[in-house]
């Protein structure tokens, strides 16, 4: 059936009940086929949907990404004639002055004057680079903390990869980012092991889609970092303990100079630092095997010093090796000074000033104070040097280089800690990064006690983090190799007005109070100390009495034997005479004499002139016969006689 309505223009798209004229046509029939009824099923309701027009379906094809790449060109000297040869000042001059006196040139700088002065007019009038609130400070303390991601920065490995390590390059908006499997004998790649992906990769902020350099080492890095003095040298640590440098300005993807295995570390390199030097070709370097080694780029053959990380004479912890997992280094805390984060979770400080007490290390805490497990991250704050951040198991310490326990600690985090750094530009704020895919954002100018925000950034768990210098943008990377981009609000951004003055009280008033705790702690070992000594002397004291009174005791039975054997002989002299003889030939000496003269001395008092010694106890007749010395005289002349 064909309908065909008719109507005027201006009434299209009203209800059909006030169509004027409906014509309906029959453009065909289809009759009933009574005999095929029984192969079918009556269909009740039935609904079908008619529709005239065609259907159409809707795609979308992408174009190939077209890769641009930025060149650069150096213009210093151009557009003389091929035989005047710029180097050469006289010829310049002659040209120049041969130049000046043509018609030309005369009438081309007389045209050229309105232009000019009408360009320096506008200038004078407006100053498009005027900054007009220069100088004013905007307080963001009132903002809420915040932070949202602006890109995302993919491996482009078709092997999942651990992002190791971020690192921005100075005065830029590019970063390098380290790729690898930190995975001891991962099952991937026992079989195959030039399967594994050794490339890293230089992102440009402006451009996530494609790296701006790929660096292909012979082992994965672990780390890189840029050359602070020279923003295009780069120096990494590669999984298999090599040291390898690279220079942007050479080109291509391969290193410019790589260690020698015999002389590298044995172990992956978690941390490497460029140092302070004239040339700025320094570099060190730490590995899980326990070493610090030094190189000079220029001739990475061997290194030029080596330091083994030993514990020495440390009374909880002696003569230990500690392997590093994290290393710092501040020029303005010290040019030979450098910090240490070691596996078992103990802080280690090196001088290099003072190695001739044990190679110049210094061990912190190793009881209560230390990590339960490796340190990640360990970092000096950008304002107070003094001062330092460590980051472990699951809990973030601020450390002060002069005392050996952390003075401040963060509450227990409900997951695990990989990473954590300072803001360039707030002293009191401080990131760190969990395995369950949030980063912590700690504000100690606004609370001490509870985490200022926390933002989600990956359920996979993260690796790594680094802030850029200006203090708004941030890289944090995870186990899969994404690395996110995120941007910080100003009030995480931007320094408060007295924010310096009031963190460099707190931090004062921790070391004062953790200082006076640990002269607490020595003065109580003190006394323990002084109350067991003299517990040890009353108890020796009390062995010297014991030992005085049984020889007493032991005396005084030897006496009452004697006086016994005495009162015997004077009802028996014969046989007092044989004993007095007996005991006269088992002494020798004095002490024989001695016994026989008491003896004989005893018996006369007791024949003699004390008839009632009979009576007496043996002691009291000890005391008798040890009345005085002249009676003792005269019973051994008697004797003599």
């Amino acid at each position: 059936m064909e309908s065909s309505v008719v109507d005027v223009r201006k009434k299209f798209g009203r209800d059909t009940s006030y169509l004027r004229e409906t014509y309906v046509n029959e453009l065909e029939y289809f009759g009933s086929d009574r005999p095929s009824e029984e192969n079918f099923v009556e269909e009740n309701p039935c609904s079908i949907e008619l529709d005239t027009t065609c259907e159409t379906s809707l795609s979308a094809v992408s174009t190939l990404v077209s890769k641009s790449q930025t060149m650069n060109m150096t213009h210093r000297e151009g557009g003389w004639p091929k035989d005047i040869d710029p180097t050469e000042k006289a010829d310049v001059m002659r040209y120049r002055k041969k130049v000046e006196k043509t018609e030309d040139f005369r009438q081309t700088v007389k045209d050229l004057g309105p232009v000019i002065e009408r360009a320096a007019m506008q200038n004078n009038t407006i100053d498009i680079y005027e900054e007009y609130f220069e100088g004013t400070w905007i307080d963001h303390s009132s903002e809420p903390p915040s932070a949202k991601g602006l890109a995302v920065f993919r491996d482009p490995s078709e092997v999942r990869r651990t992002a190791s390590s971020i690192d921005w390059q100075p005065d830029s908006n590019r970063l390098a980012v380290t790729y690898s499997v930190l995975r001891f004998q991962d099952p991937r790649f026992l079989g195959d092991a030039a399967a594994l992906p050794m490339q890293s990769y230089i992102w440009d902020v402006t451009n996530p889609n494609t790296p701006e350099m790929e660096l292909l080492p012979s082992s994965p890095l672990c780390c890189l970092r840029y050359n602070p003095k020279q923003p295009e040298q780069l120096v990494g640590g590669s999984y298999n303990g090599l040291i390898t440098f690279f220079d942007s300005r050479k080109g291509g993807s391969k290193p410019c100079e790589t260690s020698v295995i015999e002389n590298s570390h044995h172990d992956p390199v978690y941390d490497v630092f460029w140092t302070s030097s004239k040339t700025g070709n320094l570099c060190a370097s730490c590995s899980s095997d326990g070493t610090m080694l030094w190189w000079d780029t220029r001739r990475l053959r061997e290194p030029l010093e080596r330091i083994e990380l030993d514990t020495g004479k440390h009374p909880h912890m002696p003569n230990t090796t500690l392997g590093a997992t994290s290393m710092e280094y501040n020029q303005e805390a010290g040019p030979s000074k450098y910090l240490v984060g070691t596996e078992q979770g103990v802080v280690m400080s090196v001088n290099l000033r003072n190695k001739k007490v044990n190679n110049g290390i210094t061990v912190y805490d190793t009881m209560a104070g230390r990590h339960h497990g490796p340190i990640y991250s360990i970092q000096r704050n950008p304002v107070h040097s003094k001062f330092f951040l460590t980051v472990g198991d699951w809990t973030a310490r601020i450390w002060m280089e002069d005392l050996k326990t952390p003075i401040l600690t963060t509450k227990y985090h409900p997951a695990y800690l990989t990473g954590g750094c300072w803001s360039p530009t707030r002293p009191g704020v401080f990131y760190v990064t969990r395995e369950d895919g949030v980063v912590d954002f700690w504000d100690y100018f606004y609370r001490q006690n509870e985490v200022a925000y926390s933002h989600k950034v990956s359920d996979a768990p993260l690796s790594s983090i680094s802030v850029h210098a200006q203090g708004k943008l941030m890289g944090v990377g995870d186990r899969n190799g994404t690395v996110s981009l995120l941007q910080v609000c100003d009030s995480l951004a931007v320094q408060q007005s007295n924010e310096k003055v009031a963190i460099s009280g707190m931090l004062e008033r921790e070391t004062k109070r953790e200082k006076n705790l640990e002269v607490r702690s020595r003065e109580l070992a003190r006394k323990q100390q002084k109350i067991a000594q003299q517990a040890s002397q009353q108890a020796a004291q009390g062995s010297n009495e014991d030992e005085a009174q049984a020889e007493m005791t032991a005396l005084l039975q030897k006496l009452d034997e004697d006086f016994l054997k005495i009162v015997q002989s004077e009802e028996d002299p014969s046989d007092a005479a044989n004993a007095a003889l007996a005991s006269t030939n088992s002494k020798s000496g004095a002490s024989a004499s001695t016994v026989a003269t008491e003896a004989k001395d005893a018996s006369e008092l007791l024949a003699g002139d004390n008839p009632s010694a009979s009576d007496m106890s043996p002691s009291a007749a000890l005391e008798n016969t040890s009345g005085g010395s002249d009676n003792h005289c005269a019973t051994d002349a008697e004797h003599k006689e």
